[in-house]
């Protein structure tokens, strides 16, 4: 039999494509989609792109060997015949009776949830996967079972992790589920050694990106080594570095990467499908309520609604000039400043900027609290003081801690925080969500979480400001998701 497309497999990163040159085209423009912000692009303003990102190549007839399903529903559409390399669809036998009696040889302190166990089962069998698995979910112990089981096989692995903070914490939780991490794993960050015979390297992608040879290219030739790699909170994946480290692991059969949330862009979605393999989703947020393996919580909408006369005012502002007003407004920060005081229980405060905000939160919390423990956390602090302020705060149960999105809105393992302060405005999806996972994890006495959101109100007559419509972006994330949420407005005056 003739077919229309061929898909034969390269190495465990692509496929190529054997098609006639008109199909091709097609394919050109089926894997095409524009890129988030195109049109504020230099090269686009310049008419150098067209803004549009391809994973097909015309030329090579390559493309990313994860997207074998979407040539599925491609020829499906066009009714083109498709022959498949068995190559790309090899899949292990491994039966759940096998996972529980290999988890019974871990000795691990508690018994995993089923999802957690269906997901282990499912990357095993088909050695790809997009796992979505909502924070707080417990997707590092999924993490954990995966390595102890490939080690049984002499694969040597790359953990890759999106801040320095959740290497060391990923390194501990290992420890916690009782693995020799000391024997075992190697952290990569600033001024490590980058070659081990450690079985597991853990690493920030920032650190791998300067593997690099002497044309200052990402080393291929160190990264053909690793026989399988894990990305935890692959969302953050699709950048041109990351996106080349995880094309040089042409060897790396297994493929994992976990996500509690996906960007709502058809391209990047794609893309770590491409890279890792279809989205398999082990639960959701209002099923691990139901079932009191997160904690439940609600959503409080402060929208602070400023006076006529700024509010004018505001119509001119770039949307620079609206933030630099808002994190800088002196009665907006009290307000932040006297919320944080009010509230009973560990309380994380996010900010965007560090200079301009962050530090002066910090400052007058700080300087206003007698009877609490503040911390201050930015990227200007290392690792090791991120970890030591962590431990602290795991028994502590009234701190305050001032943290900047960058460094504490994803990954973050600190259970006993029971509210989250949204003092700069975004309207980033992976952004709410991971920031609202970091309260949802069970603690003792923990009954109940809340996130105060602040919105800013500077409308006037028919003219919507910036950040409130930031705000109602973040509405329809909350009412898409089912989440409980009440909106109070609250009169700011004019400081100036």
């Amino acid at each position: 039999m003739v077919y229309d497309i061929k898909l034969h497999k390269v190495n465990e990163v692509y496929m190529s494509v054997e098609c006639d040159s008109s199909i091709a085209m097609e394919l050109y423009e089926y894997f095409s989609f524009y890129a988030d912000g195109y049109k504020f692009a230099p090269k686009y303003r310049a008419k150098l792109w067209d803004g549009r990102i391809r994973l097909f190549s015309y030329i090579t007839k390559l493309i990313y060997a994860g997207l074998v399903d979407h040539f599925r529903i491609f020829c499906k559409e066009r009714n083109y015949t498709l022959e498949i390399d068995s190559e790309l669809e090899i899949t292990s036998e491994f039966s759940v009776h096998e996972a529980k009696k290999f988890i019974s040889t871990l000795n691990v302190p508690f018994e995993p949830r089923d999802y957690q166990l269906e997901s282990f089962v499912h990357a095993i069998r088909n050695r790809r996967m997009l796992l979505l698995s909502n924070t707080s979910s417990g997707k590092s112990f999924v993490i954990y079972l995966m390595i102890r089981y490939l080690q049984l096989f002499n694969k040597k692995g790359l953990l890759i992790v999106p801040s320095l903070n959740l290497v060391s914490q990923m390194y501990s939780d290992l420890k916690s589920y009782g693995y020799n991490v000391d024997e075992n794993c190697h952290k990569i960050y600033s001024g490590q050694e980058k070659i081990t015979d450690k079985f597991l390297i853990i690493s920030t992608y920032q650190s791998l990106a300067t593997i690099t040879n002497n044309r200052s290219n990402i080393d291929k030739e160190y990264f053909k080594n690793f026989d399988f790699i894990i990305v935890d909170e692959a969302h953050q994946g699709v950048t041109q570095s990351i996106t080349g480290i995880l094309s040089a692991c042409v060897n790396a059969k297994y493929r994992i990467g976990t996500t509690g949330t996906l960007k709502n862009t058809k391209i990047n979605t794609l893309t770590l499908i491409g890279l890792f393999g279809s989205v398999y989703e082990a639960t959701t947020i209002q099923g691990l309520i139901k079932n009191k393996q997160i904690t439940d919580f609600k959503i409080k909408c402060l929208n602070l609604k400023y006076d006529s006369e700024i509010s004018e005012k505001s119509k001119s502002w770039t949307y620079a000039e609206e933030i630099e007003y808002l994190i800088t407004n002196v009665k907006r920060n009290n307000f932040i400043k006297n919320l944080a005081l009010s509230l009973s229980g560990t309380t994380l405060v996010l900010f965007q900027m560090v200079e301009k905000q962050g530090k002066y939160l910090y400052d007058i919390i700080k300087n206003s609290c007698k009877d609490r423990n503040v911390y201050y956390i930015s990227g200007e602090i290392s690792g090791e003081e991120r970890e030591r302020i962590r431990n602290i705060c795991l028994t502590e149960k009234n701190a305050i801690l001032v943290a900047s999105y960058g460094v504490y809105s994803t990954g973050l393992n600190l259970p006993t925080i029971e509210n989250i302060i949204f003092a700069s405005p975004s309207k980033s999806r992976i952004r709410v969500l991971q920031s609202i996972g970091r309260m949802l994890r069970l603690s003792e006495n923990k009954t109940m979480a809340t996130l105060y959101d602040i919105a800013d109100d500077l409308r006037y007559k028919k003219h919507m400001n910036f950040t409130l419509r930031h705000f109602l972006e973040r509405l329809k994330i909350y009412n898409t998701e089912k989440f409980n949420y009440k909106i109070y407005n609250i009169e700011v005056k004019n400081n100036d």
